[in-house]
């Protein structure tokens, strides 16, 4: 009888420590509660600060992925899911806070399996398109859940916060580049 197969390793899936986990956990919950603060305030009729904060969410999740897998990052969206869900509740009504926590664990799981089926393309895919995928979807499913029934009209902010994700998914990848070698460097000792 053979023993059974380990699980395929990477040098990509290193395991977090304790004092990781709670640095990412930490870091979610920082962008999450920043942008529940920042959609608050409207920059035009077609969107508010939240749209450019809202991005570094991905950026956490895609960093943790790309260093520790898909499982860890899933770990940390959901930790952002149940501390953007708990802020939601206080800042916003109930149909605002179902809106939120729905589109922002949708989407992130999103970019999850996006950045994870990409891992191994250019340095650049893996972020880039999840965080695209991840932005229509968080944004189709937040403003038609979070407006429906109401006389707000939403289309005109959800295209003004696409828009941004869209930019800044562009933007992020350099901060993306630099926090990996940092990561992966200081694991390394090189």
């Amino acid at each position: 009888m053979t023993a059974p197969a380990a699980p395929l390793a990477t040098p990509d899936f290193r395991p977090p420590s304790a004092a990781a986990r709670v640095a990412w956990a930490l870091a979610m919950a920082a962008v999450v509660g920043l942008s529940n603060w920042l959609v608050q305030y409207p920059i035009n009729p077609w969107l508010t600060w939240g749209a450019f904060s809202y991005p570094l969410a991905y950026l956490v999740t895609d960093v943790c992925n790309r260093c520790h897998g898909p499982r860890h990052a899933r770990a940390i969206a959901v930790c952002g899911f149940v501390v953007g869900f708990g802020l939601s509740l206080w800042l916003a009504n109930l149909q605002i806070a179902l809106a939120s926590g729905t589109a922002f664990l949708v989407s992130q799981l999103l970019d999850v399996a996006v950045f994870n089926r990409l891992r191994r393309a250019s340095w650049w895919k893996a972020p880039f398109w999840g965080s695209m995928a991840a932005s229509v979807i968080d944004t189709a499913i937040f403003f038609s859940l979070a407006f429906h029934g109401t006389d707000v009209p939403w289309l005109p902010l959800a295209a003004g916060d696409l828009a941004i994700k869209f930019l800044m998914a562009a933007l992020l990848l350099a901060p993306y580049r630099a926090l990996v070698r940092r990561f992966t460097a200081s694991h390394t000792g090189s």
